[in-house]
């Protein structure tokens, strides 16, 4: 695993509260992340003295006002933890107050992609130039395997070759969230597309087993960075609505998979609170509370809803006789 290049006065005490972190079976890499952030603003605001005072912490707070709030406070949250850390050891250590939990109405709201915009962006990526390259069945195979499996994006973008078993339908995660392993079901026709995808990759691109099965024109792994632009592009090509902050994220993707797979039960009459479970494993969570997070009310699951309702009323609980 790569280093944290840290070069504030901090730099030793950050990295040796990380490698803590990391003995204790945390996998730390994103909160690592952030504390990088913290040594660039300590560099950047000319902090000499290995120590966190009240007026540094005060100080970086303001400087991310610029932030959506939840990165804002996943930022500060790690720097929280940094403290309590450091003031074991050096009792004049500040440890500030925990930031305000983000309510709900300022969080992001993801956006639900009715199947007619699904459509437009896989038909966009598939336009995608050079229309002779890989890249547009690289994009179109993305998004595609992205809604109809709910997977992440990093996971999406670390899969190797051998990770798609296509006799069997399934894909392998390895460690994802959590550092956690799992099995993909495929749909036979997501599997069917996939195997066409790697079929046309095998001739562009190296074969071997470990190498990436998403590659950009330079046969390299695809970078998150690049795949969001595109993503950009497309929505735009698509007239769908958007903006840097406000979405829709291609995460949102990932939204959209668990609420058509929950309008799909109720269509067919699926008994939802026994179905739930399957789709936290599904899509790697701990319980059914992580999933829930991404069941969005939308007027379609609205309406099955109340047919299923009017239904239960109308077979169980209305009176013999009476009006519906």
């Amino acid at each position: 695993m790569q280093t944290l290049a840290l070069h504030s006065p901090l730099a030793k005490q950050i990295h040796r509260f990380i490698n803590l972190r990391r003995l204790s079976g945390t996998d730390y890499r994103s909160q690592a992340k952030l504390l990088g952030y913290f040594d660039r603003f300590l560099v950047n605001a000319n902090i000499k003295q290995p120590l966190v005072t009240r007026l540094i912490t005060d100080r970086y707070q303001q400087s991310l006002v610029h932030l959506a709030p939840r990165s804002r406070y996943n930022r500060f949250c790690v720097v929280k933890q940094l403290c309590e850390y450091l003031v074991q050891s050096d009792p004049n250590c500040y440890v500030p107050e925990p930031m305000r939990m983000i309510p709900a109405y300022d969080a992001h709201h993801p956006h639900i992609f009715t199947e007619s915009e699904i459509r437009a962006l896989l038909s966009a990526a598939s336009a995608l130039q050079p229309r002779e390259s890989l890249r547009p069945q690289t994009y179109g195979m993305l998004l595609g395997l992205l809604y109809t499996t709910g997977i992440r994006i990093g996971e999406a973008l670390a899969l190797d070759l051998k990770d798609f078993q296509s006799e069997q339908k399934m894909l392998c995660i390895e460690a994802g969230k959590f550092r956690k392993d799992r099995w993909i079901p495929l749909h036979p026709s997501t599997s069917q597309a996939l195997e066409q995808y790697v079929h046309r990759r095998l001739q562009i691109g190296q074969t071997s087993p470990d190498s990436p099965l998403f590659i950009n024109p330079r046969f390299r792994r695809l970078h998150y960075c690049t795949v969001n632009q595109t993503f950009r592009q497309l929505l735009m090509q698509c007239g769908i609505h958007h903006s840097r902050r406000a979405g829709p994220r291609i995460h949102d993707l990932r939204h959209t998979f668990a609420v058509h797979r929950l309008q799909g039960w109720y269509r067919d009459g699926q008994d939802i609170n026994a179905r739930l479970p399957w789709l936290a494993t599904y899509m790697g969570h701990v319980n059914v509370a992580s999933t829930q997070v991404y069941l969005r009310a939308t007027a379609i699951l609205i309406e099955q809803v109340e047919q299923r309702f009017h239904k239960h009323f109308i077979d169980n609980v209305k009176p013999s006789g009476g009006k519906p």
